[in-house]
Parts: C-alpha cells; structure tokens; sequence
C-alpha cells in the first residue's frame, strides 16, 4: 500500500497538466525525493511558515500549494532566509513541497476556476478564456445561476458561501441589477473583464480589481462587479483536489487541507457610510 513521491507527483500532474502553466510560472516539485514513501498528502494555498509547521508535524508529507514558494529566479535557499528556512525545515522533515499554480487555475473539471464556480452554484459553466485543445481547459469560467437573483443576493450569497475574511466582499453596481449570468476567475482576474463583458456577463466576481478598471466598468453597460479576498477565492479548490487525488490514488494515500487561514489581511475597521470628509484648512 506504499506510495511513493513520484506516484503521487505523476497523478497530479496528470491533473494539473504542467503544460497549461504561464511561461514565467514556476510550478511542478519544489524539494523531496521521488523514490522516498508519502503517507500524507496536505493541501494549502500558501506556502507558509504555519503550513509548514502543520506538514512537518505529520512525518512524511507532501504539501501541495497553489501559489509557488519561489517565482523568480533563486540562487541560493541558505536557513537564514525566510523562504530558505522553510525548505530546510521540509527536507529534515523528509517532507516535499509541490506548485499547482496557473496549470490548476486552467484545469478542467477539478481546478482553481471549477471549484469556484462550484461553490457559488453556476450552472454549465465553461472556460472564460479557453486555453489549449481542450475546450474544458481555460481560464475564469462562466455560468448561470439557477434563478436570477439580484445582485445584492448574489453578493450576500457569494459571501456565505466563500471563507470569511477580513475584507469582506465589495460590489460595483447597482445593489438591484438582475443577475442571470457569472463570470468568476479565481486570483487576480481583473484581465479577464472584456471577455466576460464579451461574453455577456451580468457580473465579474474576482480578486485584486484595481480603481480605474472598476471606475470605468462603472460608467459603461458591462458587468457588475463583486471584488473577494485573493485567498477566499482560491482555497475551495483545497478540498476539491484532495478529494480528487484520494480516488487517483485508490485511497492509498491520507489527504487533508491544511487548517491556518493564510489571507494575509488580519483586521477591518469599518466606516460609516456617508461621512463627510473635511477639506485640510489652508493658510
């Protein structure tokens, strides 16, 4: 019932194919030895000290993360450096670290963009922006709800059904816009606002929109927007490729989703509406 590093790095790569990754990405296995046993897989979106801490508590694991614990180019990973230290904590850990980054985002069926359409309850929902042959595979998805709904419900809905947050969730229109179609992309997906424009979405729901896109969108006929935590809109796909690779791998291996909440914002101190803001005296 052994299963090694390489069985399980070939079963998710058979997943998250390293071919739909972005050129300057850098996913795939960071640190571990292929030929050595895993006994536990753990899922997290980020690769950080609390997750490690939770991974190397556990003997030989593998953890997964969505976001890549190195993007650029590294020349040295010494035990003083905080990304450093968490490779050799892995290592003398007999622990491995493995990135599904951008490949698991364009993933069919059991990706980034799938799960998130998931939790939100999208009906059909198909790529945004296809990639590759696959006409599954592609960036952000778009669907539709099973009823209308307005879009103050669907971004209370987006709410509950998303992990809370400090940010919370911000919407761009109006609170009373009927809302049939969604497009979501999960991460920073404020590029993908003219295809979902295109496509005839009634509302965008992403991470990470900056001012002037939002403040334009506004002012046209295009989507609404609804604005989530980077983090809140990537973790549903943790149980998702846990469940998913417990049946690739015939259940030989324990998968769990690492518990620490990684969104990096920690408070939110709400304003009250409308306040005026005094203009500074002069002179």
């Amino acid at each position: 019932m052994t299963v090694t590093l390489g069985e399980v790095v070939a079963a998710l790569e058979a997943r998250y194919d390293p071919a739909l990754a972005e050129d300057w990405d850098a996913v795939g296995l960071v640190c571990g030895d292929r030929d050595e046993p895993v006994g536990r897989v753990l899922f997290a979106v980020d690769p950080v000290a609390a997750v490690v801490d939770e991974a190397v508590a556990a003997g030989p694991t593998l953890l997964v993360t969505h976001h890549p614990l190195f993007l650029s180019g590294v020349h040295g990973v010494p035990a003083d450096d905080p990304k450093g230290r968490l490779v050799h904590r892995l290592v003398r850990a007999g622990a491995g670290l493995f990135v599904a980054h951008t490949n698991a985002d364009r993933a069919a069926g059991c990706g980034v963009n799938d799960a998130l359409a998931g939790v939100l309850g999208l009906v059909d929902a198909v790529p945004l922006q296809p990639a590759g042959e696959d006409p599954a595979a592609g960036l952000g998805r778009i669907g539709r709800l099973p009823s209308p709904v307005t879009l103050r419900e669907f971004a209370a809905a987006a709410a509950a059904a998303l992990p809370a947050t400090a940010g919370g969730v911000r919407v761009a229109g109006d609170p009373e816009r009927r809302i049939t179609t969604v497009a979501v992309c999960g991460g920073s997906g404020g590029s993908l606002l003219p295809a979902a424009a295109a496509a005839g979405a009634d509302v965008l729901l992403t991470s990470d929109l900056r001012h002037h896109p939002v403040s334009e969108a506004g002012e046209g006929a295009g989507p609404a927007l609804v604005d989530v935590a980077h983090w809140a809109t990537e973790w549903p796909w943790l149980p998702v490729a846990a469940r998913v690779l417990a049946e690739d791998l015939g259940g030989r291996v324990e998968v769990a989703v690492a518990a620490p909440r990684t969104d990096p914002w920690t408070a939110h101190v709400p304003q009250h509406a409308g306040r005026a803001v005094a203009a500074p005296t002069v002179g």
